[in-house]
């Protein structure tokens, strides 16, 4: 039929449809040209149906038009396949025209591509009879069950060393590291992939008979150290717990199996499992290590609570110490840093002798909610210069790294950009022209109340370092003279006057009746 379509008549289509050459089997094997939903008759060429499989060229050259032009199979998908029928009027005798055009789906919310195509319909659950219960509940009798078979294809897994993203499941020799989780009524469910980068502190409880703890896998140490995550995963701690809470911890990481004990008991239970991944910058992990906790089982009955962790670190890294969860405590230390390090804010520590040069590296952390002030004396010469002087006094002020950022909360990560206050810098003097030595340091500190009035949280919103210089004029009774320097910080609440809110009183619509003063109006 490809042969007998003009090429004129390829402006007839919607402008919405990509047209491509199909081959003559495609058009017969594709599902769209096996629709037709004006075909109503069985057995008979229904009028004007031009997709009616029963209706023949002789039926086709009576058609005026075609009662459908266009058959779509599935509107959801993004790219739709379309039938596209309509009658060349200019052939004689008029001939149906058929193509197979790909339709773009305008809506942005459409499927594109369909990795399990029985989602797309309503699937008619099967009943349950005499022949087919054991293999239901075999098959969907546990807590959790999939529709499609778990078997993945080992060929496929690539065991080479690769590069990390975030989220992405972590791949293990066999399968991915999957960690129990927390499902339906706090049901532990053993297949949950833990993501790269994604730290995990979960809970979950399991239903346990004693005779069969030795036949749950979940419950051995084996189960979580049985794959490779790339690099063997080895066991760092175990710690055994007796029935009482007391807790020993085994010098050798040996691994101990579930067994059953006296009075019917089961020991070498697992009860909790941390894990520690060590990666690089570039996003390779380069080991792993898992510490267990395991316990003592009864046969009371109860289920027992497992909980799972998963915490990733990278090599020499030091860790940074909280000043608050998320808000600051009064007394902890303000979390400063630059676009490199992070640490601590600091200021001049005074000690005995008062004197600068000997102070200069000796500081002291800013504790928040605490007003400090600091200070020493310097000696200066006659003869010395004035550059070099103010640079070792404005070192003795600031010290070596002075920070660009604080922390807005007491656990703000280094990652999370808008959670640190830039340092704002202010420099006083009163004469330009003559020369300036650094004579002070005062650090302002506005923080504000943040969150609900029951629990309000303390949250840095400004940060400001107002340096005051002052001018170096020749001593008239000596060879050197001394000036004091000091450094201090004020902390201010800006928070605004707490204003309770009251809901907006309700609007009353009162209307009459239309004959409520009859007969006197």
């Amino acid at each position: 039929m490809w042969s007998n379509v003009p090429s004129a008549n390829a402006h007839r289509l919607p402008r919405a449809f990509k047209i491509e050459a199909s081959p003559s089997s495609a058009l017969s094997s594709s599902p769209v040209a096996e629709l037709c939903a004006c075909d109503l008759l069985a057995a008979q060429c229904d009028a004007n149906c031009c997709c009616d499989p029963d209706c023949t060229p002789e039926d086709f050259s009576l058609f005026t038009t075609c009662s459908i032009p266009v058959v779509i199979g599935d509107s959801q998908l993004c790219i739709q396949e379309a039938a596209v029928y309509s009658i060349d009027t200019l052939m004689h005798p008029p001939e149906r025209i058929f193509r197979l055009v790909n339709k773009i789906n305008p809506n942005i919310f459409c499927i594109h591509v369909t990795n399990y195509k029985q989602a797309l319909s309503f699937i008619p659950p099967e009943i349950p009879t005499l022949h087919n219960f054991d293999r239901l509940l075999k098959e969907f009798g546990g807590v959790t069950f999939n529709t499609e078979s778990d078997e993945i294809n080992l060929s496929t897994l690539c065991l080479c060393p690769f590069l990390w993203q975030y989220g992405v499941p972590i791949q293990t020799s066999d399968a991915f590291l999957r960690l129990p989780a927390p499902l339906v009524f706090s049901q532990c469910a053993d297949s949950s992939p833990a993501g790269f980068l994604v730290e995990q502190t979960v809970k979950c409880s399991r239903t346990v008979n004693v005779e069969d703890c030795t036949a749950i896998p979940a419950l051995s140490m084996l189960f979580y150290t049985n794959s490779s995550i790339l690099v063997p995963i080895a066991v760092q701690s175990v710690t055994v717990q007796s029935l009482n809470g007391t807790r020993v911890r085994l010098n050798s990481s040996v691994m101990l199996q579930p067994k059953l004990g006296d009075s019917q008991t089961c020991m070498n239970v697992v009860l909790c499992a941390s894990y520690l991944l060590t990666y690089t910058d570039a996003g390779n992990i380069t080991s792993a290590a898992v510490s267990f906790l395991l316990g003592m089982i009864q046969a009371t009955g109860s289920p027992i609570q497992q909980s799972f962790e998963i915490h990733f670190t990278q090599p020499d890294m030091r860790p940074v110490p909280l000043s608050g969860n998320p808000g600051y405590r009064v007394g902890l230390p303000l979390r400063a840093g630059s676009t490199n390090e992070y640490g601590q804010l600091t200021i001049l520590r005074s000690t005995a002798n008062q004197d600068c040069l000997v102070t200069e590296g000796v500081r002291t952390s800013v504790l928040f909610g605490y007003n400090m002030i600091s200070g020493c004396n310097l000696r200066i010469a006659t003869d010395v210069e004035c550059q070099v002087t103010s640079q070792v006094v404005l070192n003795v002020l600031k010290g070596q790294n002075f920070p660009e950022y604080v922390a807005s909360f007491g656990n703000s990560q280094a990652q999370n950009v808008l959670d640190w206050v830039p340092v704002i810098h202010i420099n006083s003097s009163s004469d330009q022209d003559a020369c300036q030595i650094p004579v002070s340091l005062e650090l302002e500190v506005k923080w504000t109340k943040y969150g609900s009035l029951l629990n309000p949280q303390a949250r840095i919103v400004n940060v400001t370092a107002t340096v005051t210089t002052s001018s170096l004029t020749k001593s008239l009774s000596g060879s050197e003279r001394t000036i004091q320097v000091l450094s201090s910080v004020t902390f201010t609440d800006v928070s605004a006057p707490a204003e309770p809110g009251y809901k907006v009183p309700p609007a009353i619509d009162a209307k009459l009746p239309f004959d409520f003063f009859f007969p006197f109006v």
